[in-house]
């Protein structure tokens, strides 16, 4: 039996990567698949389980470099209405995993509950800003998050309560293969009032980021009390580059591919800027990016 037996109509071979991501880079997947219901989800992963295929989530793309020959087994990419929706009942809002975070905060300021509106600006999914417990401002969204919902590599849907859930800085025990859905408690507050400080925070948070038409990624994470970007403009390396892979003149913790860009040009220039950094400043530096 082929791999894709029962699930032609949502899996296909050989799909580029590189359009689903913010670098614009990479090879192709082995297998793609976008199911459209839960179930078909969860037939694909235990399908990947039988044959021992690896399976592997897409989200937003925006914190994702894909190597130039592809990926084995299975990437699969939640497009489906099922798993982006945002809704609210009794103060509480729940959202699916493959929600925008934009979409998230918008709809907690409409419905005048606050405290995620720092993280106005800051890209991807809500799944992936739970995975890496998303903060910005000294607020980070896992101390808003009361429950949620997850699909395991063996392909069980089990659900986290709060007390199982564990936030760090910019990680989280979420580390399933799916959160399909999570729970916020937030704060009643004045709409316009969280409009107006959500409004603020954006111009504050875009200003920090490169322009929405480059193809670009944040590649480290912050090491504690002090940015990468500062520390690599410290290290005198904010000129790097690599082929068609530069370093952001608005961030220098965020590189920037042009056209003729390589995923080999990203992966030199990270180690570049690792090292170097590391033997300037005595800061080992961890990426942020994940690296497929």
């Amino acid at each position: 039996m082929a791999f894709q037996t029962g699930f032609e109509h949502i899996v296909r071979e050989g799909e580029l990567l590189a359009k689903y991501t913010w670098l614009r880079l990479g090879g192709a997947a082995q297998y793609f698949a976008e199911p459209t219901t839960l179930d078909e989800l969860v037939g694909l992963v235990r399908r990947c389980r039988e044959e021992d295929q690896p399976v592997r989530l897409l989200g937003g793309g925006s914190n994702l470099l894909v190597r130039a020959e592809g990926v084995p087994g299975l990437v699969i990419s939640l497009t489906a209405a099922e798993f982006a929706g945002v809704s609210v009942r009794n103060g509480v809002l729940t959202a699916g995993g493959a929600a925008k975070l934009s979409h998230l905060i918008a709809s907690a300021v409409r419905e005048g509950l606050g405290g995620l509106e720092p993280l106005v600006g800051i890209p991807g999914s809500v799944g992936g800003a739970l995975h890496g417990n998303a903060s910005c401002q000294g607020t980070d969204i896992g101390q808003y998050t009361r429950a949620a919902t997850v699909l395991t590599y063996a392909g069980e849907v089990v659900a986290r309560q709060r007390d199982e859930l564990v936030f760090a800085y910019r990680e989280s025990s979420l580390d399933e293969l799916v959160i399909l859905d999570a729970r916020f408690e937030l704060e009643p507050s004045d709409s316009k009032e969280l409009t107006k400080r959500m409004q603020q925070q954006w111009i504050v948070n875009k200003a920090a980021q490169p322009l929405q038409n480059e193809n670009t990624a944040m590649i480290f994470r912050d090491p504690g009390g002090v940015s990468a970007a500062s520390l690599i403009e410290e290290a005198g390396l904010k000129a790097a580059r690599f082929g068609g892979a530069c370093i952001s003149d608005r961030n220098a913790n965020y590189i920037v591919t042009e056209p003729e860009a390589t995923s080999d040009d990203v992966l030199e220039l990270i180690e570049y800027l690792r090292q170097r950094v590391s033997e300037r400043l005595g800061v080992d530096l961890q990426t942020a990016v994940d690296i497929w």
